[in-house]
């Protein structure tokens, strides 16, 4: 496995009065693809800038390989750095630009040409190496200045929001040729981002960040389905939140210590959900159902399943996205009167010819989803 293993440890930093990161402690291990997820201002690019060594922690430590790096400066570290707005020098050809670095290490000329454009190779740039910036566009200059950073053969590469200043198809597409660089020299990338769907689709592991601490870190499918927090499951994708009170609770057996619990939320009624965490009578909790969980269907449809969740509405908006529609339906009350409570839910749209009958504005549906599909997030006392 090629790439370093990087530690951080218990790092603060605080610029004035406001602090910007708060005991933050994370083990990346080496060849792995992490990203540092969250809103602008939670201090991911601050941590990257502490990693790289731009920025000097107010205390804690980063390790490299179990070896302390913060009184290494920057060039002397086993890392390089993409940024957002390329850096490329403009009067220089693709070729020059991704060679600088070994011209300031006075590199032999001819290791020069082989490396420059082995990576040339690598960010698939070969018919433009002779071109200046100016004369590319804004992938081309992004694949520029990986290549450049890559050139040193780190053991880290930090990327920060690399993908920002492109447009959506782009950046999606560049996303896919960043895994692809990622699988093929096998190196640790550090990647910061605000996009929840570029962190999802590349990386190994997430830290979910916020207001200077790490709130979560798992896979892309721990973060999605098991968000830690109120925060983490509101940002990650859209989702249906709730506070509710824990009505009973009791074990369903199985190869793991799994419950079957009934919440009482005001917005909804009873509810039930399954969860392998200890939940007490009269607990407090907040409850999360993401849209696409939830069956949508103007027909009523009968099941004998005690583990289903069943309501009844009326779509007030419905929002067709092509390979999907959104819904956002009102709930019924128990006076069956509509009520000011929302529920959104996503429909995929499949095989045109097996789809129900197309659901419009003012249908009255039926929802429903499983226990195993809701999920309690925040428990309280």
């Amino acid at each position: 496995m090629n790439g370093s293993n990087v530690i951080v440890k218990d790092v603060c930093k605080a610029f004035g009065d406001f602090s910007v990161l708060n005991n933050v402690s994370l083990d990346i291990k080496k060849g792995e693809f992490f990203s540092l997820l969250g809103p602008s201002g939670c201090g991911k690019t601050t941590l990257l800038r502490i990693i790289a060594g731009f920025e000097t922690p107010d205390s804690g430590n980063v390790f490299m390989d179990k070896e302390e790096v913060l009184s290494l400066p920057p060039n002397h570290r086993k890392v390089n750095t993409v940024f957002q707005n390329y850096a490329l020098f403009p009067h220089l050809t693709v070729f020059e630009n991704v060679a600088f670095p070994l011209k300031i290490k006075k590199v032999p000329k001819d290791e020069i040409i082989e490396r420059v454009n082995r990576y040339v190779k690598l960010v698939q740039l070969d018919d433009h190496k002779n071109k200046k910036p100016s004369q590319l566009s804004g992938g081309q200059k992004q694949r520029v200045a990986i290549a450049r950073a890559l050139i040193n053969e780190p053991q880290v590469l930090l990327l920060d929001e690399p993908l920002s200043a492109l447009d959506a198809k782009l950046r999606q597409h560049m996303l896919i040729e960043l895994d692809e660089i990622h699988d093929k020299i096998g190196i640790t990338f550090i990647y910061v981002t605000h996009d929840q769907q570029e962190a999802l689709s590349v990386s190994d592991r997430i830290a979910v960040m916020n207001q200077g601490d790490v709130l979560q870190v798992g896979s892309p499918q721990e973060i999605y389905e098991s968000p830690a927090t109120n925060f983490v499951a509101q940002f990650i994708g859209e989702t249906n939140l709730f506070n509710g009170i824990v009505c009973s609770v009791n074990k369903t057996g199985g190869s793991e210590t799994e419950y079957m619990v009934e919440l009482d939320i005001p917005e909804l009624g009873r509810i039930k959900v399954t969860t392998v965490d200890e939940v007490h009578t009269g607990q407090k909790v907040s409850f999360t159902v993401r849209p696409e969980k939830i069956s949508i269907s103007t027909e009523r449809r009968v099941t004998n399943r005690e583990d289903i969740n069943f309501f009844q509405g009326v779509v007030s908006e419905p929002v067709y996205s092509g390979f999907q529609s959104k819904f956002y339906v009102k709930l019924k009350d128990q006076n069956a009167g509509v009520s000011s409570v929302t529920l959104k839910v996503i429909k995929q749209h499949a095989v045109y010819y097996e789809d129900d009958n197309q659901i419009v504005w003012k249908d009255e549906v039926f929802l429903s989803w499983s226990a195993n599909d809701g999920y309690i997030v925040e428990a309280g006392n």
